[in-house]
């Protein structure tokens, strides 16, 4: 029967993968991947046999990989898509697919599995209740203060995914437009040289943008709520464990690249 299934892979350490993903790998019909080279590291650790069609889906090839994922879904074939790391679909290409899947009446399946957006606010130490994904901001500055001004008035926790050359600048700018609120910058989840840096947004700012970051970046900033402003709550344990600073990676691993 023909389905589409939507699976979750590592973030980054290749243990992170559940038994029932690795079972459904290994009986796709074709699989729709953002990298195939980084997804067959994926099938040899876990010794699982590649369908007999795998092709490359990633933003810039999208709309002739949907077409040719719908193709074969037409021909009776359960077809799987994955990216690189977390879930397609979600900051990375895929949701196209799952749109168009269903408006041609495919059922689709989804597979949990990991992601950076829990461990990140769960790490960051802020109110887990209620929060708000935004995904990557916009590169430039006039629109991402835009883009944090629609959350400036909201209790929510916020949680963002960013470039590594790129957070300094985002922390800046949410200093000058939240205000200076408690947040984390979660370096490398799951990953060798993993790292968590907790504080104010000034200080986070100063502590991070003189220096380059290397790997994944998940920042977390706290909602609107006067218990996360303000200097007065920088001391205590918040502050502690930044993580190894002396174990950095000697390259950078590129964005979802996973570990062995």
């Amino acid at each position: 029967m023909a389905k589409l299934v939507v699976i979750a892979t590592p973030i980054g350490n290749l243990e992170d993968i559940t038994l029932r993903a690795v079972r459904v790998l290994g009986e796709l019909d074709a699989l729709a991947c953002e990298d195939t080279r980084r997804t067959r590291i994926l099938f040899e650790k876990h010794g699982i046999a590649s369908p007999r069609t795998i092709f490359s889906y990633r933003e810039a090839n999208e709309a002739h990989a949907a077409a040719r994922a719908v193709g074969l879904l037409g021909e009776g074939l359960t077809v799987g898509i994955c990216s690189d790391a977390g879930y397609p679909g979600i900051s990375d290409a895929g949701y196209r697919l799952v749109s168009r899947a269903l408006e041609e009446g495919f059922p689709v399946e989804v597979i949990p599995g990991a992601g950076a957006v829990e461990p990140a606010l769960l790490y960051s130490g802020l109110p887990t209740s209620s929060f708000t994904f935004k995904g990557f901001p916009p590169r430039k500055p006039g629109p991402r203060k835009r883009f944090l001004e629609q959350e400036r008035d909201l209790p929510h926790t916020l949680v963002f995914y960013e470039s590594p050359f790129r957070v300094a600048t985002l922390l800046a700018d949410a200093l000058e437009v939240l205000g200076d609120r408690k947040a984390a910058v979660c370096i490398e989840l799951t990953k060798k040289f993993e790292r968590i840096h907790r504080g104010t947004l000034s200080r986070l700012r100063d502590e991070l943008g003189g220096r380059p970051i290397k790997g994944e970046v998940t920042v977390v900033i706290a909602g609107n709520h006067p218990k996360f402003l303000g200097p007065a709550e920088e001391s205590g344990p918040y502050m502690a464990d930044a993580g190894p600073e002396e174990e950095d990676p000697p390259t950078d691993p590129g964005p979802g690249e996973p570990s062995v």
